[in-house]
């Protein structure tokens, strides 16, 4: 499904967010109080969106997906050496690298794609330095009696028309808001990195907690 729709996924975030996600991408690498030399792994990287922005800063990035198409994608947005930016693909529940090897981790809206989220957590907590930072943005399921139900008006109703419009595969954008309204609230998560092994966790809300970032840093003497 998200190798179909990778040659458009660029495209239908920036329409159907209203050129909000790449606002919020930003946001959750400001969490991680990056500087030049850390080494980035971004997780369910997608077209790398978010490890080409941190590399921009100077920051070492190492994309990891599990669709190959987008990873294509993202090394055709990619004029820097690999030694800058490399792409990987993987499974984000059994990262391939060594333990300890990374100063912070970073999920974009792919959390809740993965069949194991706690253990997708856990292996962060695995790959990262001790003290080293973690940001998760995600869309979580609503609450509320009156912005709940209006936003999942537009999820469920229009951004799949915006999307098919746009070249989307039908399926995949009534796979999104099915998937969201499924997945857990950020509490729950928030709950999930605090038990592997993230302390300080903050939980920051954008347009109304349409999106958030939830982000920490790993125990020092993990």
């Amino acid at each position: 499904m998200f190798g179909k729709a990778a040659s458009r996924y660029d495209r239908i975030n920036r329409v159907t967010s209203l050129g909000r996600d790449r606002g919020w991408r930003l946001r959750s690498l400001q969490a991680l109080h990056l500087k030049a030399g850390d080494v980035l792994l971004d997780l369910c990287c997608g077209t790398g969106d978010l490890a080409l922005l941190a590399a921009e800063g100077g920051v070492i990035s190492r994309g990891l997906d599990f669709a190959a198409p987008m990873l294509n994608e993202a090394s055709k947005k990619s004029s820097m050496d690999r030694a800058r930016v490399a792409w990987v693909c993987g499974d984000a529940g059994k990262i391939p690298f060594k333990d300890s090897c990374f100063s912070a981790a970073a999920c974009a809206f792919g959390l809740r794609n993965t069949s194991e989220p706690r253990e997708v957590l856990r292996e962060c907590a695995r790959v990262l330095k001790p003290g080293g930072r973690i940001a998760i943005l995600e869309f979580f399921p609503i609450p509320g009696k009156i912005w709940g139900p209006l936003f999942r008006f537009y999820f469920h109703r229009i951004l799949p028309k915006w999307a098919v419009l746009l070249g989307a595969d039908p399926s995949a954008y009534r796979y999104l808001p099915e998937s969201v309204d499924s997945f857990h609230s950020h509490a729950v998560v928030a709950g999930w990195m605090e038990e592997s092994g993230f302390v300080g966790i903050k939980d920051k809300a954008f347009a109304g907690g349409v999106a958030r970032v939830l982000s920490g840093s790993l125990r020092e003497d993990s």
